[in-house]
C-alpha cells in the first residue's frame, strides 16, 4: 500500500486559483527564475526555514520546508476560524443525515443558512439518530444539537423540534425537500406550528425566496417564511471557513409519544435489483477491466450496484441499463468507485451529483482521477482482489468475535 499514490484535489484545486484567499499558503518559494534579458537570476534570501526558535535553518538534503526541490501533492490547509460566541439569533438546520453522515444536499442547506445567518447569526444543526459525521465544522455548523431517535418515528421527531423551537427561537427553520425524511418530516412540523412553509425553495434573495412550480417549469416567487424546505444546490457549500460546531443540550426533555407506526428495521435488498439513479453505492467498470469474473465478484463482495462506462456496454460485458452518463443514467451514489475509467465527458457529468468518487487507475493523468476524490493509481485487478480479501478477513473476523 505505501507506492500508492494519494491527492488532494481541494489543495490542488486551492493551488490552482489564484483569487483564492489561501493559495499563497499553498505556493512553494521561488528561489530562481529567468529573466527577461535570459540571465538567471536567484533570490539569495530564498533558502532555507524558520526554525522552532526562531532561527533561519538551510537543510542541504533538499527536503526542507518551504523549498522547491519536492512539492508533495496533499497540502494541509488550515482555513480560518469563524466564531460566534454570543449569537444574535440562529438559523436551525434538519439534515437527513443519510447514513449518519451529510450529503450533498445536507451541505447545500449549510451553505444556504450561513448566507443567512450572517456574522451575526449562528448556524444550529439538528441531528436525529446515528451521527458518523466528523466535518460539521467545516460544513459551517456553529452550533450541533444531537438527538436520540431510532427508525421511523416522524410524530417523536415533531415533539423534539417543538422543544427546540421553544428554547432557541430561530429566526428561520431550514430542511431539505427531498425524498430522505426531510419532506415529509418539514410539511409535518410546519402544521405542529401553523405555519405554511415554502417549499423547493432554489434561491434566498433580498427578503425572497424562489421555488420550483408546476412540475419544475416555473419558479414561484414569495416572500421569505419561517420554515423553508429547500431544493438540492439551492446554495454553494461552506467551503473558505471552520466553525466551532459546539456541541448544546436541551434544557427540558421533549413529551414522549405513542408511535403510529411499528417499524421493523432495514429490509436486506439485493444490490442489483437497486435502480442505478438510485443507488447509494456504486462499482462501475471501464475499458481497463480484463476480467469482468474478478469484478462481479468484488462488487457482491463489497454489496455495490454495478454500473459501466459506454466502453464497456458497447463491448458487451454489461447491460445497457448499467450505463453511467450523460448518454446513460445520471447517479447520485454517496460513493462512486470506478475501476479502469478514463473519464470521457459525458461519464464525468453523469457521475456530477455524486458524493465521493474514488477512482482506481493506471493512468494518473486522466480525467476521472482528476475528479476523483480519493486516486488509486495501480492495475485494477490486483487492487480489487487485495479490496476483496480485505472485505473477506474483515467478516470472517466479525463473525469469530460474534461467537
Amino acid at each position: 500500500m505505501s507506492d500508492i499514490i494519494r491527492r488532494d484535489p481541494r489543495a490542488e484545486w486551492i493551488a490552482r486559483n489564484r483569487l483564492h484567499p489561501l493559495h499563497v499558503a499553498t505556493q512553494p518559494l521561488q528561489t530562481r527564475w529567468m529573466g527577461p534579458n535570459g540571465v538567471l537570476r536567484k533570490n539569495v534570501h530564498g533558502h532555507g526555514f524558520i526554525g522552532p526558535n526562531g532561527i533561519k535553518r538551510i537543510d542541504r538534503s533538499g527536503a526542507q520546508q518551504g523549498g522547491t526541490t519536492k512539492r508533495v501533492a496533499s497540502v494541509e490547509v488550515q482555513l480560518p476560524l469563524h466564531q460566534v460566541p454570543a449569537p444574535a439569533f440562529y438559523i436551525c438546520v434538519v439534515p437527513d443525515m443519510v447514513g449518519g453522515r451529510l450529503g450533498s444536499h445536507d451541505r447545500d442547506l449549510l451553505g444556504l443558512a450561513r448566507q443567512l445567518a450572517g456574522s451575526d447569526g449562528a448556524v444550529l444543526a439538528v441531528v436525529f439518530g446515528e451521527c458518523k459525521e466528523t466535518a460539521f465544522a467545516r460544513a459551517g455548523v456553529d452550533r450541533l444539537l444531537l438527538l436520540d431517535s431510532e427508525g421511523y418515528a416522524p410524530e417523536q421527531r415533531v415533539y423534539d423540534l417543538r422543544a427546540v423551537d421553544n428554547q432557541f427561537a430561530p429566526k428561520h427553520w431550514l430542511l431539505p425537500d427531498s425524498r430522505n425524511g426531510g419532506a415529509e418530516l418539514g410539511r409535518r412540523f410546519a402544521a405542529s406550528l401553523g405555519q405554511r412553509p415554502a417549499t423547493r425553495v432554489w434561491q434566498i434573495k433580498d427578503g425572497a425566496c424562489l421555488g420550483r412550480a408546476g412540475a419544475g417549469l416555473q419558479d414561484l416567487a414569495q416572500p421569505l417564511p419561517r420554515l423553508i424546505l429547500a431544493a438540492a444546490e439551492c446554495a454553494e457549500p461552506v467551503s473558505e471557513t471552520r466553525h466551532e460546531a459546539l456541541a448544546v443540550q436541551l434544557s427540558t426533555d421533549a413529551p414522549r409519544c405513542l408511535a403510529r407506526i411499528e417499524d421493523l428495521g432495514a429490509v436486506e435488498v439485493d444490490p442489483a435489483a437497486i435502480p442505478m439513479a438510485e443507488a447509494e453505492f456504486i462499482l462501475s467498470g471501464g475499458n481497463g477491466v480484463k476480467d469482468w469474473g474478478l469484478f462481479h465478484r468484488a462488487a457482491a463482495a463489497l454489496g455495490a450496484t454495478e454500473g459501466a462506462s459506454r466502453v464497456a456496454v458497447d463491448d458487451g460485458f454489461m447491460g445497457r441499463e448499467r450505463q453511467v452518463g450523460a448518454s446513460g443514467t445520471w447517479v447520485t451514489a454517496r460513493v462512486y468507485v470506478a475501476v479502469g475509467i478514463s473519464g470521457a465527458i459525458q461519464h464525468l457529468q453523469g457521475i456530477g451529483a455524486c458524493d465521493k468518487v474514488v477512482a482506481i487507475n493506471l493512468d494518473p493523468g486522466c480525467d476521472m482521477i482528476k475528479r476523483a476524490d480519493l486516486s488509486v493509481i495501480g492495475e485494477g485487478g490486483a487492487i480489487l482482489e487485495a479490496l476483496t480479501a480485505a472485505v473477506d478477513n474483515w467478516r470472517q473476523g466479525a463473525r469469530r468475535d460474534a461467537a
